[in-house]
Formats: C-alpha cells, structure tokens, sequence
C-alpha cells in the first residue's frame, strides 16, 4: 500500500524555520520524483517544490526560491523540505506528493498519483 506521511510542521515565529519530512512507504521511493504542495485557507493547492528521482535536479515555486531547500535520502525513504526565513504568508497545509512513476517534475496536482495527508504550518507572532 502506497503511503506518504508528512512530518514537522507546526507554529513559528516570522523569521523562523521548519523542517518537514515525508515519509513513504510501500514503494520505491528512488523511481519517483517527489513534490511538496502548501493549500492556505481559501487558495487552491499550489507546488512548492519538486526533485527528481536521484536528487540530481530541484525547482521552487518564485515565492520560496532563496528560502527553502527541498532534499532526498531514498535509503531512509525521506524527502525533507528545510524551510527558513518564513513569513505569514508561509501559512498553510504542505502536502508531499508521488509523481508519475518516471516522470520528471512538474508543478501541477494532477500530475500526482499520491499525496499524503498533510501537515499544519502556521507563522505567526
């Protein structure tokens, strides 16, 4: 059974930072690029960041670029999302997601086969 599980998130101040972790399990996490997704109250899902299946190649949303680190350690089957410097506007439920198997990144949901179920990122003071 394909799983992902979202680890990390949580309240902190502006200026701070997180980092989430998406577990996966019952496949093999080295065939699949990986995306991190964030949906705010009221806003549809956006892509935040994405690696490709060796961890060869990474892409960031614009709002993050700078900011935020998205990594892979598929003998752990782990991919980490390192988040500084964050803002209000970083607010939201970040989602970690399977691409189609051997495709590479992309920036759309529909692209992805399996999510996990989220975890809360609140910024605040």
């Amino acid at each position: 059974q394909v799983q992902l599980v979202e680890s990390g998130g949580g309240l902190v101040q502006p200026g701070g930072s997180l980092r989430l972790s998406c577990a996966a399990s019952g496949f093999t996490l080295g065939g699949y690029a990986i995306g991190w997704f964030r949906q705010a109250p009221g806003k549809e899902r956006e892509g935040v960041a994405c690696i490709s299946r060796g961890g060869g190649a990474t892409y960031y949303v614009d709002s993050v670029k700078g900011r935020v680190t998205i990594s892979r350690d598929n003998a752990k089957k782990t991919v980490y999302l390192q988040m500084n410097s964050l803002t209000p506007e970083d607010t939201a439920v970040y989602f970690c997601a399977r691409r189609n198997m051997y495709f590479s990144c992309s920036g759309y949901v529909s692209d992805y086969d399996s999510w996990g179920q989220g975890t809360q990122v609140t910024v605040s003071s």
